[in-house]
């Protein structure tokens, strides 16, 4: 029988059973394998077949894990890392070169920004950043040794959407590799590959596990890329633990119920912020207000879990509006059962100039707020007395 729908999919697929013949995928805690005899270990280490041999390189939990996401995606091929970062390191320390060269959003992780501006460099490799709202310059920032085009979309932490499509036709026409960091949405909203990314970037911590448990991080993609970032990282050494693995499996057959409910949620304190009068603007991408929205809908099915809003008064108002939340929590990660607020300004990017957190669309007032799985009028409540007080 052929699993078509995404549900279906992320709960039936299982990659192993024991002797026992469990209902559930059991936990692969072992760091070898076993061989039948001198020839089944030639042959293995070899690669002329297919069996697990050391789990830095394959473990069962870490296959089946990867296994749904490449279904998810739509991809050929994956591999899985202990974090989100180490997935985006590896990716680009396996396919790139010294003397090439990246043409990125500039909206991108504090941390993706900094391996771009200060690592990579060390290997001269270098950067050209694009704006969102100028995406036209992307091919004039095209040169002769630009390998790769990068993105998140939706971005962190002002929700901006990019145009897959567009991004896809541009990286065709030059013959670049166009990868996608896709954590934002998961593969329940949005699937890149389906408008030409070669390559798909989650950080399974946030949405993917949905219960701040594990740290976790995967790349999908075309088959001929994901060989080469196996074996730089099967020397390397960033793979999932299997029982990381195992939980963010598990953590799969409720992503399509947790996502739908993250969102509706979402959808209603945006709605609710936009209309409150300590509010200058409010970025939800399922919002009619939101400068991509148009985009957003056309290839996301639902806007996400993520709102950015800003309050009136810069940035000790967002400081103040922080001291003021009782309900949510105040934490660094997101994609949280629980509702979690930060005020980027103050703190993920206080180091950054003020001309830099602008250019990435951060105002002084910014606040992100990861909505939870709570009652949807109890996060209201909160944000309502955090900003009236």
């Amino acid at each position: 029988m052929s699993l078509n729908h995404f549900e279906t999919e992320a709960i039936r697929i299982q990659t192993e059973r024991t002797q026992f013949l469990e209902h559930s995928t059991p936990l692969y805690l072992t760091s070898s394998y076993v061989f039948e005899d001198a020839e089944d270990m030639r042959a293995s280490f070899a690669e002329e077949k297919e069996r697990n041999v050391y789990s830095r390189y394959s473990n069962p939990n870490t296959s089946e894990f990867i296994e749904k996401i490449c279904k998810m995606e739509g991809a050929e091929s994956g591999f899985a890392f202990a974090s989100g970062m180490s997935a985006v390191f590896s990716t680009f320390a396996a396919l790139l070169n010294s003397g090439d060269h990246i043409v990125s959003a500039r909206s991108v992780f504090g941390s993706t920004h900094t391996l771009f501006t200060k690592f990579l460099p060390k290997w001269n490799v270098s950067t050209s950043y694009f704006k969102i709202q100028d995406v036209e310059d992307i091919e004039t920032l095209i040169q002769p040794n630009t390998k790769i085009i990068y993105a998140e979309s939706p971005t962190n932490p002002a929700v901006d959407v990019l145009d897959l499509e567009y991004l896809g036709e541009i990286a065709k026409k030059h013959n670049l590799l166009l990868i996608i960091d896709n954590c934002f949405a998961t593969p329940y909203l949005q699937n890149p590959i389906k408008f030409g990314a070669d390559l798909v970037i989650h950080s399974a911590t946030k949405l993917i596990d949905g219960q701040g448990r594990v740290l976790g991080g995967v790349t999908v993609g075309r088959e001929d890329l994901i060989n080469e970032i196996y074996l730089f990282s099967r020397i390397t050494g960033p793979a999932m633990s299997p029982f990381s693995a195992w939980v963010l499996s598990k953590s799969l057959e409720t992503l399509a119920v947790r996502v739908d409910k993250h969102c509706d949620n979402a959808l209603k304190v945006a709605q609710f912020l936009e209309q409150h009068n300590k509010v200058n603007l409010v970025k939800y991408p399922f919002l009619k207000s939101h400068p991509q929205y148009e985009i957003a809908k056309k290839q996301m099915k639902l806007g996400g879990n993520i709102v950015a809003f800003e309050v009136k008064g810069g940035v000790e108002a967002g400081r103040r509006f922080l001291n003021n939340i009782k309900l949510a929590s105040l934490s660094a990660n997101l994609g949280d059962t629980r509702t979690i607020v930060t005020h980027p300004a103050s703190t993920t990017h206080s180091k950054l100039s003020e001309d830099d957190r602008l250019e990435t669309g951060i105002f002084d007032g910014l606040v992100r707020v990861s909505v939870g799985l709570e009652n949807v009028e109890d996060i209201i409540g909160d944000l309502n007395q955090a900003l009236d007080n």
